[in-house]
């Protein structure tokens, strides 16, 4: 009967090996690292790492990421090199019939894989918590304030004043080129969320970042666009299953440089002022129409009206627990009247001023689904 021919490798041998494959593993992931940036690997490799941060914070998340991606890397593959190593340097052989001299316990060792992986989770928690901070850090002196309202099922933007409490533009259609979120680049922008109904989330994946928007709660955060990032546009969406219409609570961020968007903010204000309603002028309504929302639609899709007469439209919201309203656009797309939100089951009436003969639109701010024709004649 024969026994083993190997000897045990020494402990240093152990850890010069483990260093060895450490160094390799940190340098094979930093290759890939910097494969990475290029646009061609960014496509192929898009499943494996974040999209490329364009805001401020998103970069601080995109560090913190790609540090512990290495680290976890780095460990992967020298325990799946010490396994191939083991399973080659300790294979079985023929006349291999006994086992070597067994060793139980190895100080060196043991302090090594205790004290290596807690200063690794030391070092993760302290950087974690570094950019927690920073990311989720709200400045009392923004640039910008927005207000972003997510509800069954669209997302509108309130655009507010320095005091972050004055509205001067909404805006109701969440995509497209007159549509989404339109902010500048290069400026401190805060944004506050809000839901009336039941939690959605704000998610922007190139901002690497997502927010729970939850009845009742105002949350807010902080972002700024990097500036080689005007005339770019960013999707969003809503990432929490919200209801049957989830699929389509998606919205658009618009980055535009300081000048333009101060045009734009100064033309949208000018154009969106609705006229003022007809209030004590003891003028009865010449006509009353009745417009009812259930199962987020109108049961409506046209209206007629007098022309240059008051009339009032009488709304009732059968959607218990979901927010409507109606508020009517001229053919250019300009908010002529914009009622009060009603929240199901409830009901609102809205006094209209007289209008000229024309084709107009009918629609709750709330829902892009929920439109109608109103004919003026």
């Amino acid at each position: 009967m024969s026994t083993y021919r190997r000897t045990r490798p020494s402990t240093g041998a152990i850890v010069a090996g483990v260093i060895v494959l450490a160094a390799l593993a940190l340098l094979v992931v930093a290759a890939v690292r910097g494969v990475n940036l290029g646009k061609a690997a960014n496509d192929v490799m898009g499943s494996m790492f974040p999209p490329q941060a364009v805001t401020e914070q998103g970069r601080e998340i995109r560090n913190l990421y790609d540090i512990v991606f290495l680290i976890a890397a780095a460990i992967f593959l020298v325990v799946e090199g010490l396994i191939i190593w083991t399973v080659i340097r300790y294979r079985r052989k023929p006349g291999d019939d006994v086992l070597p001299a067994q060793t139980h316990g190895n100080n060196v060792a043991e302090i090594a894989w205790t004290l290596i992986p807690t200063i690794i989770v030391a070092f993760l928690f302290f950087i974690s918590w570094q950019t927690l901070n920073s990311v989720d850090a709200v400045s009392k002196t923004p640039d910008i304030h927005v207000r972003a309202v997510a509800g069954q099922f669209q997302w509108s933007f309130v655009y507010l004043g320095d005091d972050g409490k004055t509205e001067q533009y909404t805006q109701f259609i969440p995509i497209g080129d007159d549509g989404g979120l339109v902010v500048p680049v290069g400026r401190h922008i805060q944004l506050s969320l809000e839901s009336p109904d039941v939690i959605h989330a704000f998610y922007v994946p190139r901002f690497l970042f997502k927010r729970d928007v939850v009845p009742g709660q105002v949350n807010k955060f902080d972002f700024t666009l990097d500036q080689n990032e005007a005339g770019q546009t960013f999707r969003g969406q809503c990432a929490e299953l919200c209801g049957v219409g989830h699929r389509a609570m998606v919205f658009e961020v618009h980055a535009l440089s300081q000048a333009d968007y101060e045009t734009w903010l100064k033309d949208k204000i000018a154009s969106a002022k609705p006229s003022p309603r007809p209030s004590g002028s003891g003028v009865p309504p010449a006509a009353t129409l009745e417009l009812a929302a259930q199962s987020v639609a109108f049961d409506k899709q046209t209206l007629d009206a007098p022309a240059n007469k008051p009339f009032e439209i009488k709304f009732d919201n059968k959607d218990s627990g979901i927010t409507h309203d109606v508020a009517i656009q001229d053919p250019s797309g300009k908010l002529l009247v914009n009622g009060d939100d009603v929240k199901g089951p409830g009901q609102a009436t809205y006094p209209i001023q007289p209008l000229q003969p024309g084709t107009y639109k009918f629609i709750c701010t709330f829902h892009s689904n929920m439109t109608g024709q109103l004919t003026v004649k």
